[in-house]
């Protein structure tokens, strides 16, 4: 099956927007998963209606045994990250390196698992779809990110679905990675603004050394061509191919209001996502 992850080097840059045109115009052929599991909002798009839930646990937090402590302090002392105090573990402080454990003369300290999240299959009126939430102030996002991708490969093969398409997290941190290793097609949107080259760039060298075809949307072109046309410039040092250019219209923020795909509204951003969509399938 293909995979193609939809990121950006920033947020705000019309990602998720873009991603749910792309889920409409799949036609039900594919499986979409919302890998930006920090703040996930494909889901007030595509208004998904939950079918599975299944619980999250992140790293292991710290437990003390108040019948086994004997309240020598040697675990607070050696806490870097004042998790313990009055011989009790502050769980949402706690970062489960486990050095109290290893340094307790009672052996009353326990890692435990603790529930960090959810991730769910959904149905949506334009397929299936797996996305997750993490609870605030909780770690390992990546590691929600390989369990949402994990489900979302699953039911692919169980549906016979050839395509999974990704709406990555932005940025370049551990999320980002989680979602793109391993995808055939990263489609990068960026902004004709001096950020949006700049993170288009640190974007791009992430994939370079992952190895990860990578193609460009330029969202918004049309309100600084000189930008636009020195992100183009740029595409074309690296060999990557320029996917998409779409305009500023009116019509996304009417969509936006309506939680409707851009495409199900008309207009030329929507026109623009439809040319890019049919580059992509010739791309893949």
């Amino acid at each position: 099956m293909l995979q193609v992850a939809i990121v950006s080097g920033k947020g705000g840059t019309g990602k998720t927007s873009i991603i749910a045109s792309l889920a409409a115009l799949a036609r039900g052929k594919a499986v979409f998963a919302d890998c930006d599991v920090d703040a996930p909002d494909l889901h007030l798009i595509l208004q998904p209606e939950i079918l599975e839930r299944r619980e999250f646990y992140g790293i292991k937090r710290a437990f003390i045994d108040k019948e086994k402590c004997i309240q020598c302090g040697i675990c607070q002392d050696s806490c870097r990250f004042g998790a313990i105090a009055d011989f009790e573990v502050e769980t949402p402080l706690c970062e489960g390196c486990g050095v109290c454990q290893l340094v307790c003369p009672e052996d009353a300290v326990d890692m435990r698992d603790v529930q960090a999240g959810e991730a769910y299959i959904s149905q949506t009126r334009f397929g299936p779809m797996v996305h997750a939430e993490l609870y605030p102030g909780e770690e390992a996002s990546g590691k929600l990110v390989a369990m949402v991708r994990e489900m979302a490969r699953d039911l692919a093969a169980e549906k016979n679905l050839d395509l999974i398409l990704i709406d990555g997290s932005p940025g370049i941190g551990c999320p980002v990675i989680a979602s793109l290793t391993g995808v055939d097609l990263a489609l990068v949107v960026t902004e004709p603004t001096v950020t949006g080259e700049h993170d288009l760039v640190r974007l791009l060298d992430v994939a370079d050394h992952f190895g990860i075809k990578t193609t460009v949307c330029i969202n918004k072109y049309d309100l600084n061509p000189e930008a636009a046309r020195k992100i183009e410039e740029l595409c074309g040092k690296r060999g990557v191919k320029i996917a998409g250019r779409l305009p500023y219209h009116t019509s996304v923020i009417e969509a936006m209001v309506k939680a409707q795909a851009v495409v199900e509204i008309g207009g030329p951003v929507a026109e623009a996502i439809e040319d890019m969509y049919k580059g992509l399938e010739g791309q893949l």
